[in-house]
Parts: C-alpha cells; structure tokens; sequence
C-alpha cells in the first residue's frame, strides 16, 4: 500500500483563505496524520487575471494560525519543489504536447470571436455550451487556419495564438468511485473537450492539477463537491497518460443559513475576519469539524488530537451542512471558559486559565494594560463570546465613558453617589448602603443599581457591577459619578 499523501490547492485570488478552504484543509489534514502520512499545500496560480499580491503569504499565514502545519509547500519546500504551479509551466507544456503526440489532445485555433459566436448559437438552440469540435475535425498535424493546407511544424504555428484542447472520446462512459459518494459515471459524449493549456502556456485547473497530483505523488483528492463534474476529465487524463489515479472523496459544500452556496455577500468567508473578530483558533477547528462529520461519542467539543483518532472519512454526510455563525459562536465561548475551574466570590464563576489570558494579551497588545485585563477578565469571562467583546464589555475600566445608551436619572443617581461617599469599599458593605439608602428614599434598589450601571460604564448590561466598582476604585467611580 503507497503512503498516504494529500494536499490543497488554493488560489490565490482572494484576500485570504477562505473557510470553505480551511474545512477541506482540515480533513486533509487529519486523513494525512492518521495514517502517518504527508499534508501538502500547493499554490494554484495560474489564473493570472484574477491573481492577487500578497494573498498566497496570507494563505499560508492563515493556516498556521489555525493550527493546521503542512510537511511541504512553497514555503518549506519538499522533495517535490516548487509548489507553485507558476514555476512549473514547462512542465506542463512538456505533457500537453505529449497528449497531442499519443492523439488525445489537439491544437486549437479558434478566436475569442468565433467561440462567443459559438455559444450565442447554441444558447439560441437550448443547448449546453459545449465545444463544438471545429478544430478536432482538422487533421491534427494540419492547421485550421485560412490556409488550410499549410503544414504546421510539431502540430502548432508559431504565429499563431492556439490553446491545446483535451480529445474526449466521443462514446462509451468514464467512471470512478467517491470514497463518499460510492460510484459516479459520466457519459463521455456529454464530456466537454475541455482546454488543457491556455495560449499563454499556462494550464487550466484540469491538466495542472492531474499532472502536479501524480508527479507529487498524492494519494487522495479531498476535495469540495463542485469538482465532481470535472473529475472524469481528470479520469481521461490519468488514462491517456498511462498513470494511476488517486482516491477520490468529495465533500459536501458549505452552505447559508438560507441554503445558498457559503459567500461573502451572506456571511464572513475570510479566515482573517474570525481572526480579527477575536476568535479561538482551535474553536474555529472544533467547529469545522463538526460540520460535515459527528464524533462517535456524540462530542461537540473535541482537540484536533482527537478528531486524527477517531475521525472516519466514509462518515462524512453528503447533504450541505450550513455554516451557522452563532454556534461558532457558543462554541468559542466554551473554549474561552474551559482552560481551567477556579473558585471565585460565589464558588461557581469560572476564571480563565493561563492559556485565554495568554490569547486575549495578544489580542489587546499595546492596546491595554494587561495587569487590568488580568484583573478583570474573570469578571466578563461568562459574558462574552469572543476576545473582541471583551472590549465592548469592559472597556469602561480603561476609558470613561463619552456616550451613555440612555439619559441619566439624577434624582436615582444622588442616592447611589450620597451613599458611596462614605461607604466602605467592599461588595458587601456597598450592597447592603444602597439597598438600605434606596429604601429610605422609597426607591426600588434596582432601579439605583442600574442608574449607577449606566453613569460608571455607558451601558445597561455589563460585568457585575458592584465587583467592577471594587477594581475601579472609590476614587474614580466617584469622580465619573460627579
């Protein structure tokens, strides 16, 4: 049996990794390290007009991030160097015309023109846009062109812009089996004679991906659903060249609440965002992982360690899961409350262990004194769901507040203030002033807690209240309350 070798192939065309890539690096990922085998990145960047500076670095950046390291790339090399399909163009070339030579691939030479023409006049007649063949029906040493008889040396002109077509048969059926999907057949006159090199001498996706996967000897194409119609043409190639094709799995895409294929115009695609929104890394993985795949135990919250032990790829569904933010949410909520279980003022309140402080220090660097986070992080650990918001939930303990979400009470607010000037500055002995004050003034004591709320921190809804005034100081609190 040959090593396990699996791989991505991200494009960089965006501004980032996208999640839907980051899910199939994950199960790439663990299928490779469970059978002690090799996870590698390979960069497609052969669509030159939609290529965008920078975005392979932050592919590359946002998988680390995430935790998911590969054994070979454009970064750390292999044995199978380079690993950006750029630097591997005569390489193509070299196999391309090797197709031409074995009859299952020909030179094309329709313009631009002639092929909009073409699909003008076949949408006109409800037919699928298809290849109609014009170029395969010249004798492949032979060139199409005006001059119908002129000699084309080695197949092609040199003057010329021609792009080399796939020769798909134009009978039988080609069929493969999806490690998920079971078996799949395409009948081959449905195939299209898809372009194999593009005048520019770059490969379409088809013959890079085909070529590149075997000379760097993957074992298993996991990838997303929407490649499924494109893996016969792959099947032909592996064929025609006399090589072994890998196993195929394809998984399922992720969807909109709304059923919509997962796009930024509905949801936050870039893993960046997550990043940036103060997301946990390893919630991020936990909760890719449970998209598509159910822990045999019924587990929600689980390592990556443990997905590699128990994780089966024939159990992946079929069905489009939906990508659904505010479980994400929770989840990372957990992970933010589950480092470890420390005792607190009522026994049950939970402090985050060393490792969230660790994360939320860096998350606020230079930003914030951490000796402040480290004090009052326990106070909204329970209420906050992502290391951003524990800004929008204590940031009154750095800054006072400039906007209040409603008008002051005065007449509620000179009890609280009269009260806390000449209380003793503990939990206890401020609760039992207050209520006692608010009763003697017949007020109800929550109605002056909360003015008190809104006057110290801006908002209705915060930290516990009396607990936060403690780590603020009789001083301050009562100079905000002025």
């Amino acid at each position: 049996m040959k090593p396990v070798r699996t791989r991505i192939a991200p494009s960089p065309t965006g501004e980032n990794l996208h999640i839907g890539n980051a899910y199939t690096a994950l199960i790439n990922y663990v299928v490779a390290r469970q059978n002690n085998g090799q996870f590698i990145i390979r960069i497609e960047d052969t669509d030159r007009t939609r290529f965008v500076e920078g975005s392979e670095t932050r592919i590359l950046e946002s998988l680390s991030w995430l935790g998911i390291p590969h054994d070979e790339g454009p970064d750390n090399g292999g044995p199978f160097t380079p690993y950006r399909q750029s630097d591997r163009l005569a390489i193509y070339k070299q196999y391309a015309e090797e197709l031409v030579k074995k009859d299952h691939a020909y030179y094309c030479f329709c313009t631009p023109e002639r092929l909009s023409a073409m699909r003008k006049d076949q949408e006109a007649r409800h037919e699928a846009p298809k290849y109609d063949g014009h170029c395969r029906k010249v004798e492949s040493r032979k060139s199409p062109a005006r001059n119908a008889t002129q000699s084309v040396a080695g197949g092609k002109v040199e003057s010329e812009k021609y792009v080399i077509r796939l020769k798909v048969p134009e009978e039988g059926t080609t069929t493969f089996t999806d490690l998920i999907r079971g078996e799949i057949s395409f009948e081959n006159k449905l195939i299209d004679d898809q372009v194999i090199l593009k005048s520019d001498g770059y490969p379409t996706y088809h013959l890079g991906v085909v070529v590149d996967d075997h000379l760097m000897e993957i074992s298993h194409i996991i990838r997303g659903e929407e490649w499924i119609s494109s893996t016969p043409k792959h099947i032909l190639l592996y064929k025609f060249f006399g090589w072994e094709p890998p196993i195929y799995a394809h998984m399922p895409l992720l969807r909109n609440p709304d059923k919509s294929k997962l796009s930024k115009r509905k949801n936050p695609v870039w893993v960046s965002w997550y990043k940036e929104q103060g997301f946990l890394p390893e919630a991020v993985v936990n909760y890719l992982a449970t998209i598509a795949w159910t822990h045999p135990d019924g587990k929600e919250l689980f390592t990556i360690l443990e997905m590699i032990r128990v994780f089966d790829l024939k159990k992946i569904q079929t069905t489009a899961p939906v990508f659904d933010l505010e479980k994400l949410r929770w989840m990372n909520g957990e992970y933010l409350r589950r480092s470890q279980k420390s005792p607190a003022r009522n026994a049950t309140q939970s402090v985050a262990g060393g490792k969230v402080k660790s994360q939320i220090f860096d998350f606020y660097h230079g930003k914030y004194d951490e000796a402040i986070i480290e004090k009052t992080l326990s106070l909204v650990i329970e209420r906050i769901k992502t290391l951003g918001e524990y800004e929008m939930m204590a940031g009154f303990f750095f800054e006072r507040p400039k906007v209040f979400e409603r008008p002051i009470n005065k007449k509620l607010l000179t009890i609280a203030q009269e009260t806390l000037e000449t209380c003793i500055w503990n939990h206890d002995a401020m609760e039992k002033a207050i209520r006692e004050a608010a009763d003697k003034a017949k007020m109800k004591a929550k109605d002056v807690f909360m003015e008190l709320r809104v006057a110290v921190t801006g908002k209705t809804v915060g930290p516990p209240l009396l607990e936060s005034l403690e780590l603020l100081g009789k001083e301050e609190t009562l100079t905000r309350l002025s």
